[in-house]
């Protein structure tokens, strides 16, 4: 069954989806800022002036998601699979704090809605869905595999609707202060597959799809992003943090991911790149591209502009990727100047035939995520238009 995508509620330190075009013009969202008393300024990618809510971004990404695919709650039938891999880590941390000052007055309100899974439960709320509610945490795979969890549960008939993605709020202290213990932290901003890179940036925000059967998305004429064709999900099983530098876990997800979706390496037109900017994963990432697409497929990640978004960003690149195809332009590696890698890098935004973008997803314990989509075509005027045609996939 093939399973597309309606709708995208696309949220980062850059804007929303109708900021595409500043992504474009190589702009980014990331500052220096220092949110935290005691704790020095960072670049950061910080949506406003203080670290946003996570249920405030997951009601924002799910509204936005259902306002592009004209859809209106309630969807008692429509699934959802919301992850995130910090889910309310600030509010513990808040309570953390509180018991070393008055542990006489501790006191977490609804503490119920900072558990790991209130991001899809809420959203389940929101748009009043009876149907499965799924909560994954991957580390940076999540947004991925909540993804794949969307098609899969199209594809068994649980349902022909899913609101699918990734939610993150990870500025809080004690993350800042992991990724510096770490080293892995930046200090000046990001730089993927650079020269000078120097590490991460952590960002905020997130992105959720509508996922439907395509008969069902054809039935109602909607407008189609791409067709979402196969994923690979695999795990090094050797280091807690450290990807394995063999590539051979890594390998094997992006070779599944081809199988399944019946395609060569060469049948790829764009890579979104994990590119975290970091020294060890830009290394590891690159040999395994160049190893992989010898014929030199485009390449670029939108981390420069964005910052990492941890759990969030598989599903931000997957949103990039879909709109690479709807414009037919190749997004750019925002920070780029001096490459270090033999890459086909996209340095600045350009028209490309682009059938098919795969993504790329790298997380703590070995994690790897792939996930192919194919473009559709047709036309669209508006949720309202009598002249709507519909799209049509290739």
């Amino acid at each position: 069954m093939d399973v597309v995508v309606t709708g995208i509620g696309l949220l980062s330190c850059l804007g929303s989806l109708s900021d595409w075009q500043r992504l474009l013009a190589l702009q980014s969202g990331i500052r220096l800022q220092q949110p935290f008393e005691g704790i020095p300024p960072y670049p950061l990618g910080l949506i406003g002036e203080t670290p946003a809510k996570l249920s405030d971004l997951t009601q924002l990404a799910v509204a936005a998601a259902l306002e592009d695919a004209c859809l209106t709650p309630p969807l008692p039938e429509c699934g959802v699979v919301i992850g995130s891999s910090r889910a309310s880590q600030v509010v513990w941390e808040q309570f953390a704090k509180q018991m070393y000052v008055d542990r006489e007055c501790l006191h977490l309100e609804n503490w119920l809605e900072t558990l790991p899974n209130y991001g899809a439960i809420a959203t389940a709320h929101q748009i009043g869905s009876t149907a499965a509610v799924l909560a994954p945490m991957a580390a940076c795979a999540t947004g991925i595999w909540a993804i794949a969890q969307g098609v899969e549960l199209i594809r068994q008939q649980k349902c022909d609707r899913v609101i699918a993605g990734a939610i993150e709020t990870p500025i809080t202290p004690l993350t800042l202060a992991g990724f510096k213990q770490m080293g892995a932290l930046a200090t000046t901003g990001c730089y993927p597959f650079d020269k000078r890179r120097e590490g991460l940036v952590l960002g905020e925000g997130g992105a959720v799809l509508v996922l439907e059967s395509a008969e069902l998305a054809l039935q109602r004429n909607a407008k189609i992003y791409g067709k979402i064709l196969e994923f690979g999900l695999t795990c090094d099983a050797t280091h807690l943090s450290a990807p394995a530098m063999d590539n051979r876990s890594a390998s094997l997800a992006i070779k599944q991911c081809l199988e399944r979706s019946n395609l060569t390496s060469s049948d790829i037109d764009y890579i979104h790149a994990h590119g975290t900017s970091t020294q060890l994963n830009d290394a590891r990432e690159a040999a395994l591209i160049e190893y992989l697409f010898p014929h030199g497929v485009a390449v670029s990640s939108t981390k420069g502009a964005t910052g990492h978004t941890l759990g969030a960003s598989g599903a931000i690149a997957t949103a990039f990727c879909l709109m690479a195809l709807k414009h037919q332009q190749l997004p750019p590696c925002v920070g780029l100047r001096e490459p270090e890698f033999n890459l086909n890098l996209v340095t600045s935004p350009r028209q490309a035939e682009i059938q098919r973008a795969m993504c790329l997803c790298f997380g703590f314990g070995g994690q790897n995520a792939v996930i192919v989509m194919e473009k559709g075509i047709g036309n669209r005027h508006s949720c309202n238009s009598e002249e709507n045609k519909g799209w049509v996939l290739l």
